[in-house]
């Protein structure tokens, strides 16, 4: 039987839109850098000598006692650093994927997952998501998936999941996660955890966030981007915490040599600032507090005006963004001339002035009318604006942000009123 990669050539067959190549990065916070990591950064910049691959002795203790902290210990020999997470999941991608092995991710996924297992010629499959949440395969799924790939004569070995999720913003429930990480090592299936909004829960202490890496920690490899909360998206530095057995350590191992052979280090001074927000500070802390409550406030009225104008949408719990699907206005928007995700895409980027990616670029169906959307736009248009808004106690009563939310809002009720317009009278 002749295998197929289900994600491979999505948008392909469609008479104006090719497959897609590129994903768009991750939700930024729209905000001036802190000063204290600008003033650490600056301390470092006559640092011309190269970091050693995979990260100095001081970064790789200081993400150990991040870990740590989290209740994930950890010593300096289970840990690597990269000059962002896509190249270290490119390196974990070819260690464990890499010799004829297959990687499934869930639908939707972030964006920059599935092109490097592609880059490395590999496969990949989607895994459905349940309705209540998103970057955690259901487990049945999940094992129908794992069955019908064999049967085709595939061998998948990697699944990529996140529990607090780009693009849906939500946190999955302990026990789907329970659920899918039994399934998944059950399976021999070897787990990534991508815990880069893992710091940016909207309601801290309301929201249970349970990694993987606590229920399986022999097979569970932790991944964090320190552009979810830590560092601003421009600095690019990312820390892989692998598991404390043999295999981790030839895993550990191969990645290593990846990243040699990509000559994939992070800048000194990028190390510098990266080992100083992973000791946590004062300064740190407080302020990843308040860029957290501030998008937690601005992705909750984004919300409710989705959803006022007769979209779907789960209630964001991380992250900067929220995933609406406007299925419900397909009529409308058809006579808009929008029949996909890439025409809602360019449609809606155009109407708000901002990106608003399809939900193609996250491995959803090109057919289905899903976007997501981000908060960081919204803030203002200066350093100045942006700056009030982090500092207010009222963001939401500054203009700026009133006009953003204003013109997001009239955005999406003239899609209602049309939908309107559309209804049959009674």
């Amino acid at each position: 039987m002749r295998r197929t990669d289900p994600g491979a050539h999505r948008g392909e067959g469609h008479e104006d839109h090719g497959p897609v190549r590129y994903g768009p990065p991750l939700p930024g916070d729209g905000l001036p850098v802190l000063p204290e990591l600008s003033a650490v950064l600056a301390a470092a910049a006559d640092r011309a000598g190269p970091q050693p691959v995979g990260g100095a002795p001081a970064l790789l203790e200081a993400a150990c006692g991040y870990w740590t902290r989290r209740g994930l210990s950890c010593v300096p020999d289970q840990v690597a650093a990269g000059p962002g997470a896509p190249a270290l999941l490119l390196a974990l991608t070819a260690a464990l994927a890499g010799d004829g092995a297959d990687v499934l991710v869930p639908r939707p996924c972030a964006a920059w997952w599935a092109p490097y297992a592609r880059l490395l010629g590999r496969p990949v499959y989607h895994v459905p998501t349940p309705a209540e949440s998103g970057g955690v395969p259901d487990p049945y799924a999940l094992l129908e998936t794992v069955r019908r790939v064999r049967a085709e004569g595939g061998d998948p070995r990697l699944l990529v999941l996140s529990v607090a999720d780009d693009p849906t913003a939500t946190v999955t429930p302990p026990e789907l996660l329970h659920e899918t990480v039994e399934a998944a090592t059950a399976e021999g299936l070897h787990l990534v955890s991508d815990e880069t909004w893992r710091d940016t829960l909207h309601a801290p202490h309301e929201t249970v966030l349970l990694s993987p890496a606590e229920m399986r920690p022999e097979d569970v490899t932790v991944v964090t981007d320190l552009a979810g909360a830590l560092l601003p998206a421009g600095w690019p530095a990312a820390v892989a915490r692998f598991p404390g057995t043999d295999t981790g350590r030839r895993l550990h191992a191969r990645v290593l040599d990846i990243l040699t052979a990509l000559d994939a280090r992070v800048a000194a001074p990028v190390a510098a600032a990266a080992g100083y927000a992973l000791d946590e500070p004062a300064p740190v802390t407080e302020r990843r507090a308040a860029t957290v409550r501030l998008h937690a406030r601005v992705a909750a009225a984004a919300h409710a005006a989705v959803v006022a104008a007769g979209a779907l949408a789960r209630p964001p719990q991380t992250g900067r963004h929220l995933y609406a699907d406007l299925a419900p206005l397909r009529e409308p928007l058809a006579a808009r001339g929008v029949g996909d995700a890439q025409d809602l895409e360019d449609l809606l980027t155009a109407r708000l002035g901002m990106p608003a990616p399809g939900g193609h670029r996250f491995g959803d169906d090109l057919g289905a009318l899903r976007v997501r959307l981000a908060t960081g736009p919204l803030l203002g248009g200066t350093d100045e604006e942006r700056a009030e808004s982090l500092g207010s106690p009222a963001p939401l009563e500054l203009p700026h942000l009133r006009d953003a939310l204003a013109s997001l809002r009239s955005a999406f009720d003239d899609l209602r009123d049309d939908a309107r317009r559309w209804e049959t009278p009674r």
